[in-house]
């Protein structure tokens, strides 16, 4: 087979016409159908046909970028369908081995969820929480494994995941099973196809009313396999009859290759982070996510610097139910590596290999099972590797895998080396519940850097806060904010890979800050004093104030300050790194809890939008519990304002302006937002920032806290009336904010609550820091806002006023991003 004929890739011919044409089997449906999939024979008493996914990653190389953003858009739409709140607190089940890492790239669409994969593998110490029989399968049982058995005992919606939706056996075992055991009132089945005929369809619906829960189906595409009668003994004899005339496009090479085998392949140490699990077999967090995305840059350039000079054609090769580790190396190699890069994996399925364009299996590697497998030896394949012109083949497996087996003259290494000139090996460290971390990887260090201090770092007094970062203040990380938002929302760059330039305010602005401070000073003073006041009662006598980094910090000090001059305590303070979608700083953590008793830490934050840190922290906490043993951080934040309801510790649930809002670093110690990128923060270092020395002489980091501070004997009487108030009220979140935000982002058609960021401080950050499209103010809204519509005037954004508006203001950010974009540019999404 030439490389213009590869599986999947000959133009104009479909990949399951060989088989129609033979059995007269047939799909009809979407139009997206045939690219989709093509079909195959297999050796199956119970199924002669195999549907064969073009954009699975199993047994078609394929672009990395299309395998994962099938499963990330699957995954957007049930987060659509369930909304935030019930998203939050969903499962996602992927099936084995063909559907791990599919499950993986939904729960990742879907946002916070955490992962979980059925295996074939047991693992000694690991107590099943159930298991299932997938009947049509060459081999059907199924266990689960969670290394936390809370996984699967919540109430929240459960999502199953598989690659397609055939007759809905598999998911009524599931459910039924799990039901029994775990009863929920949501199941949503995730496919790329719905291939269930009628019948099957009703079937699922009489087996939700059976059981009395919700059951909905999301696939990216729907149809009907036609089978004439018969279908099953033909095919068996085709099968017959095609392996009796010899092993062909089947079995190894008849012919030497025409390069010299290597003996060995090439190790690639992809420096795992040590205790990262491998994927999802006992539990996958999105802390666990945030750590993979950290390190994935890193790994990769790795694998880059280790390929041979000049390959054009890679394949990233994974292991059975290895699949989402190395699909995302593979993404990350395609967005860096220069060459083309496809993507598949192993497999235990049988499948007729028949060298022809019209047939989706078009040559099969054929070796030894490599992973010790509890039900004994066998057969393993790996489908449209040889003759599909690669240069260089990367197989990615785990730890267990990496065998005598696996080197052997027959093993797969050898027969991917009969077919491609270079071989690669990256070993992950195979996860084991309860183990203290990966023994390929170094030791934590014992003692992790002591807190930065001004002066030397930011332009706080060293007694005011501790900086527990790494100083990247040499390093140049501003990137134009235009080109910042572009790489953001195509999913190029993380928002903490890089800084945008820091605003300079003009004279004008200044002025609006200063009258800002002046008028609201006391305002603030009153919520420094009650929301410290509430922390002192019912959170800890000598509370450790942890600020996240850098909007908290300015608010940390203020409170530490209030609680030295009422009651004469000399609070420790820290500031720490935490970022959207990769969690708080573990390395952090870990000093803190080697200094302190983390019962005693109080995180704090300037203020709430719809409530995103507040569960980032939360979630992120639960994992470091799992990871390092170490318990007790509350994950409850204390703010000055939670205009979003949705902490319980609080000043003032008020919307209203807090000017250190107003500007960037020159408010908060001449420190820039943190930074983490895995080129620069390595797995035993905190998270970086930079030091803005060349600023001092606009520095206001010092006066903001001055101002504020000398009201402080003013409203004492009055923070006591108010902090009596509240602790007689009812304080439990509604999070109203986070449902007012999704009404938004529907109403104006941006359908990304990320991009809707509410009230004056977030709104505020995105005049200065994104790329604006507009801003929704309250009607009547006043002097709050002077500051934002300066702003919004400077950069050409319309303010738009809106009746009965639950934030004083709400900043949209540009959701359909071109170059040059600010404000109504006409490419936006229209309402």
């Amino acid at each position: 087979m030439d490389e213009g004929a590869r599986a999947g890739e000959h133009a104009g011919v479909w990949s399951g016409s060989w088989v129609a044409e033979r059995l007269g089997v047939g799909i009809a449906g979407d139009d997206a159908l045939t690219g989709m999939l093509g079909l195959a024979l297999r050796r199956n008493p119970k199924r002669a046909h195999l549907l064969v996914s073009n954009v699975l990653g199993k047994h078609v190389p394929q672009s990395p970028s299309v395998v994962y953003g099938h499963g990330l858009a699957l995954g957007r739409r049930v987060r659509g369908l369930l909304g935030a709140e019930e998203a939050g607190r969903a499962v996602v089940l992927g099936y084995a081995e063909t559907a791990t890492g599919l499950g993986h790239s939904v729960a990742d669409g879907l946002g916070a969820a955490p992962c979980l994969h059925s295996t074939r593998r047991p693992v000694a110490g690991a107590v099943p929480a159930g298991g299932f029989e997938e009947s049509h399968s060459h081999a059907t049982s199924h266990l689960l494994l969670p290394e936390d058995p809370a996984l699967l005992a919540g109430d929240g919606p459960l999502v199953l995941v598989d690659d397609e939706f055939s007759t809905g056996n598999t998911v009524l075992n599931t459910v039924r099973a799990l039901h029994e055991r775990y009863p929920r009132g949501w199941y949503v089945v995730v496919a790329l196809v719905d291939m269930r005929s009628a019948a099957d369809v009703g079937r699922l619906e009489e087996f939700a009313r059976e059981i009395g829960a919700r059951v909905d189906l999301v696939t990216a595409a729907s149809g009907t396999v036609r089978l004439p009668e018969g279908v099953l003994e033909k095919g068996q004899a085709l099968v017959a009859r095609y392996e009796a005339e010899g092993p062909g496009a089947a079995g190894p090479p008849s012919a030497a290759p025409s390069w010299p085998v290597a003996r060995f392949p090439t190790p690639v140490d992809l420096c795992w982070p040590s205790g990262l699990p491998d994927g999802g077999r006992h539990g996958f967090t999105p802390a666990h996510r945030a750590r993979l995305d950290s390190a994935l840059p890193g790994m990769a350039a790795r694998i880059v610097r280790a390929l041979p000079a000049g390959a054009r054609r890679v394949l990233v090769l994974g292991f059975e139910e290895l699949m989402y580790a190395p699909l995302r190396l593979a993404c990350e190699l395609e967005r860096t590596a220069g060459a083309e890069v496809r993507y598949s994996t192993t497999t235990r399925s049988p499948v007729l290999a028949v060298d022809d364009p019209g047939y989706a299996i078009r040559t099969r590697l054929v070796f030894p099972a490599h992973d010790d497998p509890a039900d004994g030896p066998g057969e393993r394949y790996a489908y449209n590797v040889a003759g599909g012109g690669f240069d260089a083949v990367v197989a990615v497996v785990d730890s267990a895998a990496d065998t005598p087996a696996l080197h052997a003259p027959d093993g797969l290494l050898a027969r991917l080396a009969a077919h491609v000139p270079h071989v690669l090996l990256a070993v992950v460290p195979s996860y084991v519940p309860g183990s203290p971390g990966s023994p390929h990887a170094p030791e934590r260090p014992p003692m992790l850097p002591e807190p930065l201090r001004g002066p030397a770092f930011s332009s706080y007094a060293p007694d005011e806060v501790g900086w527990l970062l790494q100083d990247l203040s040499e390093v140049t990380l501003e990137a134009p904010t235009e080109e910042r938002e572009e790489a953001i929302q195509r999913g190029g760059a993380h928002y903490a890979e890089s800084l945008p330039v820091e605003y300079q305010p003009s004279e004008q602005y200044q002025e609006l800050f200063h009258a800002a401070l002046e008028a609201s000073a006391a305002r603030l003073a009153r919520a420094v004093g009650a929301v410290t006041e509430i922390v002192l009662t019912e959170r800890s006598p000598r509370p450790v104030l942890v600020s996240l980094a850098r909007a908290g910090t300015p608010v940390g000090i203020l409170m530490r300050r209030w609680a030295q001059y009422r009651h004469g305590l000399d609070l420790p303070h820290y500031a720490v790194s935490i970022v959207r979608g990769r969690g708080i700083d573990a390395n952090a953590l870990r000093r803190l809890a080697a200094d302190h008793d983390p019962a005693d830490v109080v995180f704090v934050d300037g203020w709430t939008g719809k409530g995103a840190i507040t569960r980032e922290l939360a979630a992120a906490l639960r994992d470091f519990e799992v990871s390092d043993g170490i318990t007790g951080f509350d994950p409850e934040i204390a703010v000055l304002a939670d205009p979003g309801s949705c902490v319980r510790t609080y000043g003032t649930r008020d919307d209203f302006l807090i000017p250190s809002a107003c500007l960037n670093s020159t408010v908060s110690g001449l420190i820039s937002r943190t930074v983490l990128r895995a080129d620069l923060v390595g797995p035993h270092d905190y998270h970086g920032a930079k030091f803005y020395r060349e600023l001092s002489g606009a520095d206001l980091s010092r006066a903001f806290l001055d101002a504020v501070s000398a009201r402080f004997p003013e409203v004492a009487d009055t923070v006591d009336a108010q902090v009596k108030e509240l602790l007689a009220a009812d304080r439990t979140p509604t999070w109203e904010g986070w449902a007012a935000v999704e009404r938004i982002s529907e109403e104006y058609g941006i359908h990304d609550v990320n991009l809707v960021k509410p009230g004056v401080g977030e709104t505020t950050r995105v005049m200065l820091r994104r790329v604006p499209w507009k801003v929704l103010a309250r009607a009547g809204a006043g002097a709050d806002l002077d500051h934002v519509r300066l702003l919004a005037e400077q950069r050409g954004v319309p303010v738009e006023e809106v009746a009965g508006l639950p934030y004083t203001c709400v900043g949209l950010i540009h959701p359909q991003y071109t170059r040059g974009a600010t404000g109504a540019d006409g490419r936006a999404v229209t309402r």
